[in-house]
């Protein structure tokens, strides 16, 4: 059993993620651990703690995702570094914070030959000696789960989310939406929380639908829709194709209104032009993800954006006093 030999666990987090990271430090009562960056002429970098790690409990948080200033790759190939070097300097157990975590939508082959690299992921986290990996609503949690050999952890944006709409005035008959069969367990667990929440009975609904070369077809509903608020609920939004086809069949089924919920608003180009119609009156994400591609001010007024840091301070709090993230997830206020 790990003992830290310092009251305070010490988190780290790189420049690409100093506002989370500071949001995440002041939520603990502590200052950030200060850290190293330095960018060559070669492309070449290095980034190391300026801080004594020996025996430590280390926690580094870092979301990786692309922006206009690093490729995920780089993020990645930096973050794997990072944690070498602290691992090098003796620190006692090193957790990766990752709350957008990237690859993680490749988890099996669909065509011959294909990648998994989710399980790449997981090896290279596992060769620079990190101990533990935290991520928040991964797009599938039993692949994530398999792929790593050192513990991990799932965080969940569902408690988030619930008092977000309970709290909406617009909200009174929802009906939580899976735009796809595959995410039905995600919407089951959110709509019985939002029920227990409002203390009103919410149905459930999801979509049928196929994608082919890229492109998304179907549009049935099944499910109770007509003269309700519905909730379409994903873990991400990329370019916003699955949400504006769910949301146009929502409202041909006799929605009322039509809100999107979900984690990470990666939100690429084909977002400013996919999500600009009437089809959605609001999209909830959390901070998982800056939006550096949307620029559409219309789509952009749409959305609303939840702060995931008080979660993750809390998460990182328990963890390091071998508290219950059970618990912490279960909590809807």
């Amino acid at each position: 059993m790990y003992q830290a030999q310092d009251h305070a666990a010490l988190v780290f987090a790189p420049k690409a993620e100093t506002a989370l990271g500071h949001a995440i430090a002041r939520h603990l009562n502590q200052p950030l651990a200060n850290l190293e960056e330095r960018d060559f002429e070669d492309g070449e970098h290095k980034t190391r703690p300026l801080e004594n790690v020996r025996d430590r409990d280390v926690y580094v948080v870092h979301s990786l995702y692309a922006d206009k200033h690093q490729t995920v790759n780089d993020k990645l190939v930096r973050l794997l570094f990072f944690l070498g070097a602290l691992r090098d300097a003796g620190a006692g157990r090193i957790t990766a914070v990752v709350p957008y975590l990237c690859y993680a939508r490749k988890d099996r082959k669909t065509k011959t030959r294909d990648p998994i690299t989710t399980r790449y992921l997981a090896q290279l986290f596992e060769a620079v000696g990190c101990d533990r990996v935290a991520v928040m609503d991964v797009h599938n949690i039993a692949a994530f789960q398999n792929a790593f050999r050192c513990p991990t952890e799932h965080l969940l944006a569902a408690g988030l989310f619930v008092r977000y709409f309970a709290d909406l005035p617009a909200i009174k008959a929802p009906v939580v939406v899976s735009p796809d069969a595959g995410g039905m367990k995600r919407a089951r667990a959110f709509r019985d929380r939002l029920e227990a929440e409002l203390g009103i009975p919410v149905p459930l609904a999801f979509m049928e639908k196929e994608r082919s070369g890229g492109q998304l077809s179907g549009g049935l509903v099944v499910g109770e829709i007509h003269h309700r608020q519905a909730i379409i609920l994903d873990d991400l939004i990329s370019t916003g194709g699955t949400l504006r086809l769910a949301a146009q069949a929502l409202r041909e089924q006799g929605a009322e209104k039509v809100f999107a919920a979900a984690t990470h608003g990666l939100f690429m180009s084909a977002a400013n032009t996919q999500l600009a119609g009437g089809e959605l009156d609001g999209i909830v994400v959390t901070n998982t993800v800056r939006p550096s591609k949307l620029e559409n001010p219309v789509v952009m007024a749409k959305i609303e954006t939840l702060d995931v840091a008080p979660l993750l301070a809390d998460a990182i709090a328990r963890m390091h006093s071998g508290g219950s993230l059970v618990e912490l997830m279960a909590q809807s206020r």
